[in-house]
């Protein structure tokens, strides 16, 4: 079929740059109107035949068809044949001999034109010595010269670099593939050996176009092929899997192709920004968020597909066709498996008509740790008979055994689990599995496929028991050796987001599946219900560290009262802490850890003097007060210099504050000599997982939003507050700051430029407040209205407000500025981050110190939501 059957407007017969402008965009919209109708694959064909026929036109406008020494070659992705609506155009021009002046010129006029036109043009003028030198040292030269095709000039001169390049000496298949390997896994490691990204790179991910192509190249070279479809006649691919390859590649076109049209350019990265209209194009729906989690949970199980085929037939093309692999001694480890170097061979190809043997494959890796892969025959058999399985591997009674074999191996959570999620075996195991693979959530805060995050936690698990990584999390290290059955916290790990996707509570729902496991399974009543608890509670323990004020004695008794013993408590904090470090690495940070740490050693505390004493509020005073005053005394400072300070202190200071803090603040406020002033101390080392900074100043109207505006202007991030007055009305202030990157502010220059701004902006209580906030692009593909709740609290002359907001650069900062005109005291806050979304809590009052009114209440509320709906849609 020729562009002119799809396309009826012919090439300009005269030239002018505006007629061939037009003829551009008249193509261009050609193509948005038949992608309603025709395939992806007949479009981006229709394309590279549309700029064959404009570049053949110029080439003789500008006369360099009169020159026999010169021929254009496509090469590239467009010497294939195949051009998505912007993709770059590669093109070689052939010369005989170096260039006359009037060639050069009128090569540089024609290479103009194409960029005045607006293509992206990547061009080189060689002739076939210089070409073939430049091959054989660039493995892209050489990849983009193997799919060369001509255009027009001298055609023997095409013909000639052909056959050099087809020849064997120019790059030999072995030193190839070795390079092509070499030139994956660099881009591999770019992307962190992973395709689950938030925003994916449809032809460099892992899995991507690249890969696809990767697997072609190598074979065709060897061959001596132009078709992926001829390497079925090699025996390299089988029918079943290059009719896979080209689904998968199918559906990436299809993706690339819509990507390209919204964006209007050569854009491979599917941005948040262009998700949701892609989604839409592909026909995943017009219901924004639902929509793109569907077309992402496609995208992700054939990129995973994708790897599975490039990994197979990558090692396949090594070991069965070069014949590289050195001759290894099988080791047999059992009548059908043996060990060949670092991978598993089958040695009966019915080995999976027995069905345990799936996961006896699995057990045998856990069971010999220099294993590192399977065999690509192996391989080959797993995929194919995973392809016919009728039902679900669980209901074999041998699989069943087996299975729990591998979760209770000491080594089963370490290359086993990640093989089984890797090659399907997890999926067809059990069923609820496979509606989490590639289930992605459409924000910031899950950075990967719900399964992917699941693997990732089980990976961290695993951690805790590896001498290596013992000083990681000692406390996680520590508890894991004595939990007396670690599989519980594996499988609580397997099942905590397995019902993710399905509609309602996926915690109400895990739980249901977890406690159907343990039946099939036959675990004890005991052990059933430990697991279904801890799929139930997996968010309980993150939550009350976050958001609520695990120094008030009251929260821990909450918190205790619903954990109740110290065997959940030690389950529960090693499974929260792996599961967060698995949602996002650029979320965890020392001040989390922190948190949670505390909530642990005090929950600890709480079970140790027994449920029905918890925590009493002067117990907890009396010792951070008696450890201070030790801290204290190794600097020299006396207890009768001390205790006059603390008597200005309300007892809710030294509840909230742990000794170390209270030493400090003490230390530096018995220094400080003019109480005209403020004392601002930035503490010059990470404390409790984050940079304290105390301030210490006569209590003032607005200071909250002033001072919250200075730290934005330093661009951090405060991720905790503490707000209070002493006896005397002085404001003892505290917030936990980070950078941007999520580390303690160390730099000694920064250090210094934080606390002249606080003081400066202490000091001028006419300062005018203006808090610049800056959405970034990232951001605003996401929608999150202003919430304001008020809740209920135990102090009458206290409001309690709840705000969740897109978290946005300036976000506290506008809320202080907002506070201040309404002339709103504030007595603590509670600062939390979740991905692109900001859930903050305030304990308020009106300027007589009263907790406010429902009209007050209303008044605050209408503000805030206009506020912060200005900035985020401005």
């Amino acid at each position: 079929m020729t562009t002119a059957m799809v396309f009826e407007k012919t090439v300009p017969g005269q030239f002018t740059l505006d007629g061939y402008k037009k003829h551009f965009s008249d193509f261009l919209d050609w193509l948005k109107v038949a992608s309603a109708s025709q395939s992806v694959a007949t479009l981006v064909r229709a394309r590279a035949r549309f700029i064959d026929e404009v570049l053949q036109q110029l080439w003789r406008h500008y006369q360099l068809h009169q020159h026999k020494s010169l021929t254009l070659i496509a090469v590239g992705g467009y010497g294939r044949g195949e051009l998505h609506p912007y993709s770059d155009i590669d093109l070689l021009i052939l010369t005989e001999s170096r260039l006359s002046r009037e060639q050069q010129e009128q090569i540089g006029q024609f290479v103009t034109i194409l960029w005045d036109l607006r293509l992206e043009v990547g061009h080189s003028v060689r002739t076939i010595k210089e070409t073939l030198t430049l091959g054989r040292d660039d493995i892209t030269i050489a990849t983009n010269l193997m799919e060369m095709r001509f255009l027009c000039g001298n055609q023997p001169l095409f013909e000639q670099l052909s056959h050099e390049v087809g020849k064997d000496n120019f790059w030999p298949s072995k030193d190839f593939f070795q390079a092509k390997r070499h030139e994956q896994q660099g881009r591999h490691a770019q992307y962190h050996g992973t395709a689950y990204n938030l925003e994916p790179n449809l032809k460099a991910n892992p899995g991507g176009l690249r890969d696809i192509q990767t697997v072609g190249w190598v074979a065709k070279k060897h061959f001596r092929t132009r078709t992926m479809r001829e390497l079925v006649a090699h025996h390299y691919l089988t029918e079943d899997e290059y009719q896979e390859l080209m689904e998968c590649e199918a559906y990436l076109w299809q993706m690339r192709f819509a990507l390209h049209l919204e964006a209007g350019r050569n854009e491979n990265r599917i941005l948040f920004d262009y998700q949701p209209a892609v989604a839409r194009w592909l026909g995943f729906g017009d219901d924004g968020k639902a929509s793109v989690e569907r077309m992402m949970k496609r995208f992700f199980r054939t990129v995973q597909r994708v790897s599975e085929l490039n990994e197979m037939l990558l090692q396949h093309f090594e070991g069965n066709i070069l014949k590289s692999h050195s001759k290894f001694k099988a080791q047999k480890l059992d009548d059908v498996f043996e060990q060949h170097g670092h991978l598993i061979f089958a040695s009966d190809k019915a080995v999976f008509a027995r069905r345990e043997n799936i996961l006896k494959l699995f057990w045998h890796i856990a069971e010999q740790p220099q294993i590192q892969g399977i065999h690509s025959e192996t391989l080959r058999l797993l995929r194919q008979v995973r392809r016919r399985l009728m039902g679900d591997l669980q209901d074999y009674q041998g699989c069943r055994d087996l299975f729990m074999a591998i979760i209770r191996h000491p080594q089963g959570m370490d290359r086993a689990i990640t093989l089984m999620h890797r090659h399907g075996i997890l999926a067809a195991y059990l069923p609820a599995w496979r509606n989490i693979v590639g289930q992605m959530q459409f924000d910031l805060f899950h950075a990967y496929t719900v399964d992917e995050h699941t693997h990732r936690l089980l990976k961290n698990l695993h951690r805790y028991t590896e001498p290596e990584f013992a000083n990681e999390f000692p406390l996680c290290t520590d508890i894991v050796k004595r939990l007396e059955k670690p599989e519980l916290l594996y499988l609580a790990g397997i099942f905590h987001d397995i019902a993710k996707g399905r509609g309602g509570d996926h915690s109400e729902l895990g739980a249901i599946d977890a406690r159907e496991f343990g039946k099939m399974h036959k675990l004890s009543e005991f052990d059933t219900k430990l697991i279904v608890w801890l799929v139930e509670q997996h968010l309980l323990m993150s939550v009350t560290a976050q958001r609520r004020d695990i120094h008030d004695p009251a929260v821990i008794a909450e918190f205790a009262d619903k954990v109740r013993d110290e065997t959940r408590l030690n389950y529960l904090y090693c499974l929260t802490l792996a599961d967060i470090r698995a949602t996002n690495d650029n979320l965890w940070n020392d001040w989390k850890g922190s948190l949670l740490r505390e909530l642990y050693l005090g929950t600890q505390k709480a079970f140790r003097r027994g449920l029905e004493k918890p925590m009493d509020l002067r117990d907890q005073i009396r010792e951070h007060q008696t450890e201070a005053l030790r801290l204290l005394a190794e600097t020299g400072i006396t207890e009768d210099k001390v205790l006059p300070l603390w008597a200005k202190f309300k007892a809710d200071y030294f509840a909230r504050y742990n000794p170390k803090l209270i030493a400090w603040h003490s230390e530096n406020l018995l220094a400080h000599t003019d109480f005209g002033k403020p004392m601002v101390l930035v503490s010059p080392t990470a404390m409790r997982g984050g940079t304290q900074v105390f301030v210490y100043t006569a209590d003032q109207p607005k200071l909250f939003a002033r001072m919250v505006a200075a730290l934005d202007s330093k661009k951090v991030s405060i991720f905790d507050a503490q707000i209070m007055t002493n006896k005397d009305g002085y404001a003892m202030d505290t917030f936990v700051v980070l950078e941007q990157n999520g580390n303690a502010v160390t730099s000694t220059s920064r250090i210094q430029s934080i606390k002249k701004a606080l003081e400066q902006a202490i000091g001028q209580p006419e300062l005018v407040l203006n808090a610049k906030v800056r959405v970034n692009k990232q951001l605003k593909a996401f929608h999150v209205p202003p919430k304001v709740v008020f809740l209920p609290g135990k102090n009458k002359q206290r409001t309690m407000l709840e705000l969740a907001a897109l978290d946005m650069p300036g976000l506290l900062a506008t809320i202080g500025q907002v506070f201040a005109q309404c002339e709103i005291n504030i007595h603590a806050a509670k600062i939390t981050t979740i991905g692109e979304r900001a859930e903050d809590f305030f304990m308020i009052s009106t300027r007589e110190d009263q907790a406010l009114s429902a009209d007050e209440q209303a008044i605050l509320r209408r503000v805030l939501v206009e506020q912060l709906t200005d900035v985020t849609e401005g």
